[in-house]
């Protein structure tokens, strides 16, 4: 089993190879370059036919395996190095497309790199309040961050200042982003954010991949999300390439919440009882029954296993919170 590389014979064709994949009968397409070494190599399907009897073969690359994967191609050369790489079924500008990528042309497009672990702003703890309903938090585990599991009324993330929701940052995924905008659902949720001081939408990806969909006009997406940042401008929209970036500009721009806070306050201490964007916030949520049962018997409370909580447990617990 081996991949065929030979010369595109066609002179007016900007493409000068040509690639004979072993599935099937034989899959042939003409292609940038013999490998992605530095760039994913644009490659345009071709008949059978396309295949020259007496083609000029430039490289023949023995393979351990040539597999389909849905819209993939996985390929394994017989080799120490420049071994792996994929073919990969797409859309560019509303036509069907396929790329030749490899691991480190992957790399480039998605990078992986590494997040600082540095204190945002030096705020040496930082409480962050995770929505109940979030089925796989972040767990912001390189930073100093606490959380605690609430129901908030806006947002999958939160700060709480002085009893009071002060930011809230909602996390989507990219099919999630898409679904929401278009069942009407995003509207919603920026119209609650916009009524916190601070709130941000992060997205776990590339703004470049709306252009890639192909089960929903990209135009449609995208012209949905500009009419979203005009009607609330005060709630951006951040993509940020994958879930650990998106994890970390979430605990920064909660931190810079915080410091903002504490700014204000003391500029309204200085200036004047004019009141501030904190006082227009929402009150914190409050905790579920079960939160405060579990928090007063970790701290030596008696409570009972089912049913209302005493007043005096609620009390305690707002006075240690």
């Amino acid at each position: 089993m081996e991949l065929l590389i030979a010369r595109n014979p066609d002179p007016d064709s900007r493409l000068p190879y040509l690639l004979r994949l072993p599935l099937a009968d034989g899959l042939v397409f003409s292609a940038a370059g013999t490998w992605p070494r530095t760039t994913a190599l644009y490659c345009h399907p071709l008949s059978d036919a396309d295949w020259p009897e007496a083609a000029e073969i430039v490289e023949r690359v023995p393979l351990r395996s040539c597999v389909r994967r849905g819209a993939a191609i996985d390929l394994i050369a017989d080799r120490s190095r420049e071994n792996r790489s994929q073919l990969v079924f797409t859309t560019a500008r509303g036509r069907d497309a396929v790329f030749w990528q490899s691991p480190r042309t992957r790399r480039q497009a998605r990078p992986k790199v590494r997040t600082p672990t540095a204190r945002a702003g030096g705020v040496t703890e930082l409480e962050i309040v995770v929505d109940s309903h979030e089925k796989y938090p972040y767990r912001f585990a390189t930073q100093q961050v606490r959380t605690v599991r609430r129901a908030l009324p806006a947002g999958d993330y939160g700060l709480i200042i002085d009893g009071r929701l002060a930011a809230a940052v909602e996390r989507k995924s990219l099919s999630d982003l898409v679904t929401s905008l278009t069942t009407g659902r995003l509207r919603y949720a920026l119209a609650d954010l916009a009524a916190l001081p601070r709130a941000a939408v992060v997205v776990e990806d590339r703004y470049s991949q709306l252009f890639a969909l192909d089960r929903v006009r990209p135009a449609l997406v995208a012209d949905g999300l500009a009419e979203l940042q005009v009607r609330w401008p005060g709630v951006p929209i951040v993509f940020c390439e994958t879930r650990s970036l998106a994890e970390e500009w979430t605990y920064r721009y909660l931190a810079a919440t915080h410091l903002w806070a504490a700014a204000e306050q003391a500029a309204l201490t200085r200036i004047g009882p004019l009141g501030g964007d904190l006082d227009h916030a929402p009150a914190a949520p409050e905790p579920t029954t079960a939160q405060v049962r579990a928090w007063a018997r970790a701290h030596g409370i008696t409570v009972p296993d089912r049913g209302r909580l005493r007043p005096d447990v609620w009390d305690a617990w707002r006075a240690a919170h």
